[in-house]
Formats: C-alpha cells, sequence, structure tokens
C-alpha cells in the first residue's frame, strides 16, 4: 500500500465558487423554464429531450456511485480524490428518484404501450403500474442505499465534526460522527463496512438499473428486446463517470488541498481505465450488433437501421451469394450514412473509442493534461450523444437532428446546471470533498 493510501483525509469545506454557483442555478432556472415553455407548445419534444437527459445523468451520477464501490471492493489505494470525486458524481442518485416520479406524467408521449396499448402477450409487463412501480422502486432503494454508502464512506474524514462548516452542514456533520471513536478506529471500520456493502450494491445496481433501462429505453420500441441492452446502458454510465471524474480531478489539480495528489500516476491509471472503459463499450456494442446482424430478422433490424442507416445491415433476403460478397467487396457508400441517424452514430463511435483508443494508447498522452482532459470531455459529450441516439429515434424516425432545437438545449443546459449545483453543494458543503491532512 501506498504512502498515500495511508494518509488520513479530512473534511475541506469551503465557500461555493462565484460565480460558477449563480451560472449553474441560472442553467437550472432556464431549463425549468424551457420545460414549461415545450410542454405548452411541443409536449414530445419536451418530454423526449427531459427522458434523454434523465436517463443521461441518472446513469451518469449512479455510474459515479458504483465506480467508487468498485475501488472499495478491490481495496484500490491508487485512486485517492478520485474515489472521493466519483462519490460527489453519485449525490446526483437521490435527485433520479425524484426525476423518475416526474416523468410519470410524461409517459403517453414516450411509450406507445402507455398511450395506446401493450402488444398481445405483454400487457402484464408493459402497463403504467408495473412499470413505473417496479422502476420507482428500484431507484428509491439505490437512493438510499446510496446515501448510506456515502455517510460511511466519509465519516470518517469528518472528524468528530467538519471544521468550517456551519448551518446545515454543521448540524448534519455532526449527527454523522456522534459516537466519534478516532481517526484510526472510524477509518477501520469504514473500510470494513464498506467492503461488506459495496459488493451487493454493485450486484443490485447491475441487475435493479437493467431492469430500469428495460422499461424506460428498450420499450420504448416494444417489439425490440435484447437482453445485453441493460449491461451496454449501464456501462456507459460507469464510463461517462469515470470520464468525468478524470475531467473534474484535472480541474481540481491545484485546489487547495489538492496540491500534488493529481499526479502524472494517477493521471495515467485513469487514462488506462478510460482506455479500457471504451474498449469493452464497443466490445458490448459489437456483441449486440452481430446477433442482431446474422440473426437478420425484422424485429431485431430496425432498432439498429434507424440507428445506424442501411450502410451496416443487409436487408433480409439477400442471397447467400451476395451476402458473400458483401464481406470481399465491401459496397460502401457515404450517402448511406444520411439515412437514419447513421452521422451521430459516427460521432459517437467517434468520441467513444476512435479518439480515446487512438490518442491514449501511448503512456505520455494519458499523462499529459492538455490531452486527457479533451479526450475525457470527448467521452462524457459522446455519450450523452449516445443516449439521445437510444431515445430519439424510437419515437422520432429519420431526422437525425430532431435533439437539437431551443427547447432540448434548455432542458439540457437545466440538468447540467442542477448536476453542477448538486455536486458544487456536496463537495464544498455538505459535507466537502475530502482531502489528505498534511502535517
Amino acid at each position: 500500500m501506498s504512502a498515500a493510501g495511508m494518509e488520513i483525509e479530512k473534511a475541506n469545506p469551503r465557500p461555493l465558487p462565484q460565480p460558477l454557483t449563480a451560472i449553474c442555478a441560472g442553467a437550472a432556472l432556464l431549463g425549468v423554464v424551457a420545460f414549461a415553455y415545450g410542454l405548452l407548445t411541443d409536449p414530445q419534444t419536451a418530454w423526449l429531450a427531459f427522458h434523454t437527459n434523465f436517463i443521461y445523468f441518472g446513469t451518469l451520477g449512479q455510474g459515479g456511485l458504483i465506480l467508487a464501490a468498485i475501488f472499495c471492493t478491490v481495496g484500490a489505494r491508487w485512486p485517492g480524490p478520485y474515489r472521493r470525486i466519483a462519490e460527489g458524481l453519485g449525490a446526483w442518485v437521490p435527485v433520479t428518484a425524484v426525476l423518475s416520479v416526474v416523468g410519470y406524467f410524461g409517459r403517453h408521449f414516450l411509450f406507445e404501450w402507455s398511450r395506446e396499448g401493450a402488444a398481445h402477450g405483454k400487457e402484464v409487463w408493459l402497463n403504467d403500474a408495473r412499470v413505473y412501480g417496479t422502476d420507482v422502486t428500484i431507484l428509491v432503494l439505490l437512493a438510499i442505499w446510496a446515501l448510506i454508502f456515502l455517510r460511511t464512506s466519509l465519516r470518517p474524514t469528518l472528524g468528530g465534526g467538519s471544521p468550517g462548516a456551519t448551518g446545515f452542514a454543521k448540524n448534519l456533520s455532526e449527527r454523522w460522527t456522534s459516537g466519534w471513536k478516532g481517526d484510526r478506529a472510524e477509518r477501520d471500520a469504514s473500510d470494513a463496512k464498506l467492503g461488506r456493502m459495496a459488493p451487493p450494491m454493485i450486484l443490485f445496481f447491475a441487475i435493479g438499473f437493467s431492469l430500469v433501462v428495460f422499461d424506460q429505453v428498450m420499450s420504448m420500441e416494444q417489439m425490440w428486446f435484447s437482453n445485453l441492452f441493460g449491461a451496454y446502458v449501464l456501462w456507459g454510465g460507469i464510463a461517462s463517470a469515470l470520464s468525468l471524474t478524470a475531467v473534474i480531478a484535472i480541474l481540481h489539480r491545484n485546489a487547495p488541498g489538492f496540491e500534488g495528489q493529481i499526479s502524472e500516476a494517477r493521471m495515467h491509471d485513469a487514462g488506462k481505465l478510460i482506455f479500457a472503459f471504451g474498449i469493452f463499450w464497443l466490445y458490448l456494442f459489437f456483441a449486440q450488433y452481430l446477433v442482431i446482424y446474422y440473426g437478420n430478422l425484422p424485429e431485431e433490424t430496425g432498432f439498429l437501421r434507424d440507428r445506424l442507416g442501411p450502410q451496416f445491415l443487409i436487408d433480409k433476403g439477400y442471397t447467400p451469394a451476395a451476402f458473400a460478397l458483401s464481406w470481399t467487396d465491401w459496397d460502401f457508400q457515404w450517402s448511406r450514412l444520411s439515412e437514419g441517424w447513421g452521422w451521430i452514430s459516427m460521432l459517437v463511435w467517434l468520441f467513444n473509442w476512435i479518439i480515446p483508443f487512438w490518442v491514449l494508447l501511448g503512456q505520455r498522452p494519458k499523462k499529459t493534461v492538455w490531452i486527457a482532459g479533451p479526450v475525457a470531455c470527448g467521452v462524457v459529450i459522446g455519450f450523452w450523444l449516445e443516449r439521445n441516439l437510444l431515445i430519439w429515434p424510437s419515437v422520432v424516425k429519420g431526422d437525425m437532428f430532431a435533439w437539437l432545437g431551443p427547447i432540448q438545449i434548455g432542458v439540457l443546459l437545466g440538468f447540467v446546471g442542477s448536476f453542477a449545483l448538486v455536486f458544487l453543494v456536496y463537495s464544498r458543503v455538505f459535507p466537502s470533498l475530502a482531502v489528505p491532512e498534511r502535517s
């Protein structure tokens, strides 16, 4: 174990940064206004924009918490502040549970089975009571688990009460540290409890959130299904959380208490994970795509054809000779990418796999701030585009720029501002981002 891994961490309360906090609050308010305006003028667009960002930021926040849980499960000591930043992203998890209730009121604009009734044989599974009763319950349980996890993880850093905290934050830290037993004892107790808590939380997330994804995303096209879809979407959330954690770590490298903590060694480790996670994400996509490709059934291929266009699929009825020829002399046409959402899919591949793979292939780019930072930012943006790609074509066919517009951008800014505001409040005040104590 490294010396850094043995350091005692302490809470580091600081005032909310200005004008950043005001900008985030303004963006959140703008999002509410844009959503309200959309409900009055174009409710389907408003709800699609809401749903896309609900899924993206929901998987992003939960992915951050699971990333921290993975560090605890494997006993990783190298992450240092990366783990604390990932936990800060997890502060959004309770908000996701609240927003899931809001989403109930837009179900008729999103789901054909809610608006017109489920397909024959799916009535028991696809109905409002079952879907939202199950999903809201799962998200509430994940929110409760997140709060317990964060409290357990942060208790040793509060030192019997976070010095410098005031008001509600001070009262909270005092409640969270009642019966304080000393730094070493509290840290050992926290590590032991987290070691028992993290693995089942990861398992429940994998099963429970997969079910949420099946209900909230896959059922938007109720005749299409894939057993791998839940893992694919969840892994995207973890990969985007890792990338955002890396970006925030870079931005904090000169923050009080973090001097020397965002080292080249840690950046190299984070870069290797971004590199590997991108490869695994593409593997999950290809494993799903390959089975659908050679199965070549209309109820399977339609989902991918709407998103990739005809370039990457062969029409049913192709002769064996034509099929064999397609592999020896691939008939590639750029114009085919203009059908469906082909060009958006290419952007997703560019941001999430092509750039991270080729740029982060060597050691030096992973350790270089001006290289690793933009690549990680690209991954964060790429997965937001990918969430749009999963949701919008299920309702809007053929218009690959349907996700762009004043309502859509306004709702996005609202989610970005709210997410950033939650992170800032959590990391600066409630109870505050922990940093190593220096003698």
